[in-house]
């Protein structure tokens, strides 16, 4: 029953099945991202309130979700390493970690950019907000932890530690805008009600969020490939992959 998870420990196969669904996962996200994008950019209704400047959504709420996403498969990856000494899942939290981290920049840029027309200034120490960046500053901190170490093996622990710790900063950002007073908007598709948003609107948001995790997925496969191969770089495997 287990055999799958236990085969996810043999660098060989993960680097092989990475490289089988990068190309999906790529061509997947290009339809995905395309639709919602000319569907969201140029179809869907300008907002009763926001009027056109609500567009950027279709680019800032996937990326937002996509930087607490991708911080949970680093901390997952991290703890399998850590719980089962999986090492091909150091090799994924440190894959994962500076896509993440791009996710969260760019969210945080988008949400400073929609934030000018409708608060009137670019940033707000608003819950949301700084709760995004701490989460930015927490992916630095695990990249920059790992990179601390001559020991790539005491390295990779300390930065899995991190990012598990750092994990109660994901629904802190989720329930940001209920626990406290916050000029950021509630929820409006990931909610237990009916989504507050029509179908014109929504359906280009979705396919943008199922774009950004998709185009995740190929990125990490890529990289993955890369650690897997930077680790196991004196095995002969990796000296058979290359010649091939």
């Amino acid at each position: 029953m287990w055999t799958w998870f236990y085969r996810l420990a043999s660098p060989p196969h993960v680097y092989g099945v990475a490289g089988a669904l990068t190309p999906w996962f790529l061509a997947g996200a290009a339809l995905s991202i395309g639709y919602g994008m000319i569907a969201g950019l140029g179809f869907a209704p300008p907002d009763y309130q926001q009027g056109d400047a609500f567009r950027i959504i279709y680019v800032h709420a996937p990326a937002a979700w996509m930087s607490t996403f991708a911080y949970m498969v680093m901390a997952v990856a991290g703890a399998i390493a850590l719980i089962w000494r999986i090492k091909i899942g150091h090799a994924v939290a440190a894959a994962a970690a500076p896509i993440g981290a791009s996710f969260a920049l760019l969210a945080l840029v988008t949400g400073s950019l929609w934030g000018r027309p409708m608060w009137g200034t670019y940033w707000a120490w608003d819950p949301r907000l700084t709760s995004e960046l701490i989460l930015l500053f927490l992916y630095i901190g695990v990249m920059s932890l790992r990179s601390a170490f001559d020991d790539a093996a005491r390295g990779d622990r300390a930065a899995a530690l991190l990012a598990i710790v750092g994990v109660v900063n994901v629904p802190i950002i989720h329930y940001s805008v209920v626990w406290w007073n916050s000029l950021h908007q509630g929820a409006t598709v990931a909610k237990l009600a009916k989504p507050s948003m029509p179908g014109s609107m929504l359906w280009p948001l979705l396919a943008s969020l199922l774009g950004f995790m998709l185009f995740f997925g190929a990125v990490l496969c890529m990289r993955v490939r890369g650690e897997v191969l930077n680790r196991e770089r004196q095995s002969a495997w990796v000296r058979e992959a290359l010649k091939s």
